[in-house]
């Protein structure tokens, strides 16, 4: 699912174009690695000088059906209007992942720095684009004391989806009280710290229960580590794949550590990972609990467009571009949404092909129903800035949970998607901004481990 990173192009970012599920061709003799930076360097370069002409006949299908030559200029204005005038490239390095070579050009603008991120296939097609602002280094939160715990590295999951992990771990002898994260949608910030822009979120979660006496395992993302293995074939691709087995697996892996209190096992999800929470925990009784940070209730294709309509309600976001994206997203809605769909089909959301089975496999979902059928603690919370899942979501939840004693609500009037703070309403540009998840947010969560353990609920 590429929803929540698009959206968050599409408002803070300058472009992205997410090559997970991008279909790669045949490798085959392999260019030298300065063909590629020279390549990226000349694709910049004609960005910067407006022949667009000369770009698109570098990208490969998926990127050309994704970003056509005629939303070229739009895309490019978008990084001029984030960045400032284009001056000078100032960097190119490259790197081999998955069996991609990816470009990273650093350029000059006359308000920031930034970084685009341009994966090739073997055949110097470009198959992906993203362009940020350069990040400073991430730095601490206060509340998190790192003489408390300590870090080390894990593997979660089997052959052939094995993902690194980080064991963020108290000092003492235990056992610990422990939590599991799991990411919100799409590959782009699916590295184990949940990184966007000069922000992480799962960073933060982990340093700041740690010192507060919780293990916390994170993990890098499927479709963030193996985005080219599963563009090769993405038929019957679902949150299964891409979410749920590697969450359960990361559970598992926990209960194996003396350390850890195998009875007394969370799973934190944020964003799509608190959309999946009920269906994660439902029949694994290694789950002591959750927590849904920022969770959806409503069918996904609806979430898109009710996030695409309050971006282009935003100062300057109702733009051509922007309706077109609503009408897009709409028909999306239809194809979903159509009796007929079926395997192997594909359906088209926010420029992305995805299979039908994703989709199907979500047809029936009613997260708040599913959760109602659980026995474990339940802690539900919600930012009331955030722009891209709103408190109608929140409602869902209350709604299909009213009643339940082992369900605990609480929200944040001043905090965003990322349970981080903002001045005033939220936009995604926030998200740019160096910041910490709330400390509130921290305490509330350890108090509910803390408390669930002594509880000792029933499964």
């Amino acid at each position: 699912m590429r929803t929540k990173v698009w959206t968050v192009a599409a408002m803070a970012f300058a472009m992205l174009v997410c090559p997970s599920l991008a279909a790669q061709a045949p490798a085959q003799t392999a260019p030298a690695q300065k063909d590629y930076e020279a390549l990226a360097r000349e694709i910049i370069t004609n960005f910067a000088a407006r022949k667009f002409d000369a770009i698109e006949p570098h990208f490969g299908p998926q990127l050309a059906a994704a970003l056509p030559l005629d939303k070229l200029p739009a895309s490019w204005d978008s990084a001029l209007a984030q960045f400032g005038d284009f001056v000078s490239i100032e960097s190119v390095r490259s790197e081999l992942i998955q069996g991609m070579t990816v470009v990273h050009v650093i350029c000059k603008f006359s308000r920031a720095e930034a970084e685009f991120t341009m994966p090739f296939d073997a055949q110097l097609h470009l198959v992906g684009l993203r362009g940020a602002p350069v990040a400073p280094p991430w730095s601490p939160p206060d509340y998190a004391k790192q003489d408390s715990f300590t870090e080390r590295s894990v593997t979660v999951g089997a052959a052939p989806w094995t993902l690194p992990g980080t064991l963020t771990l108290p000092k003492g002898p235990g056992p610990f009280p422990a939590v599991v994260l799991v990411h919100g949608s799409g590959s782009t910030a699916g590295d184990p710290d949940e990184t966007i822009g000069p922000n992480k979120t799962f960073k933060d979660l982990a340093w700041g229960l740690a010192t507060r006496g919780i293990a916390v395992l994170r993990y890098t993302k499927r479709t963030h580590q193996y985005g080219a293995e599963i563009a090769k074939n993405t038929a019957g691709f679902t949150v299964k794949q891409e979410t749920e087995e590697d969450a359960r697996a990361a559970v598992s892996l926990l209960a194996t550590f003396p350390e850890i209190d195998a009875k007394h096992i969370y799973v934190i999800g944020h964003s799509l990972g608190a959309y999946l929470g009920p269906r994660i925990a439902s029949g694994d009784a290694q789950i002591a609990g959750l927590v849904l940070m920022a969770g959806t209730t409503r069918p996904l294709q609806d979430v898109v467009l009710d996030q695409l309509r309050r971006a282009a309600s935003l100062p300057g976001g109702d733009t051509p571009q922007a309706q077109k994206a609503i009408a897009d997203a709409e028909q999306s809605k239809r194809e979903i949404e159509d009796p007929n769909l079926k395997p192997g089909m594909t359906v088209h959301m926010l420029g992305m092909p995805i299979p039908a089975e994703y989709f199907l496999d979500l047809r029936d979902y009613r997260p708040g129903e599913l959760a109602a059928s659980l026995k474990i603690p339940i802690l539900i919370l919600q930012g009331e800035r955030d722009i891209q899942v709103s408190m109608i979501d929140f409602d869902g939840w209350k709604k299909a949970l009213a009643g339940h004693p082992n369900v605990t609500f609480k929200t944040y009037p001043s905090l965003n998607h990322l349970f981080m703070p903002v001045a005033g309403p939220s936009t995604g540009a926030d998200y740019m901004m160096p910041n910490h998840v709330e400390l509130d947010v921290i305490e509330d969560i350890a108090a509910c481990v803390h408390r669930a353990g002594m509880a000792a609920p029933a499964k």
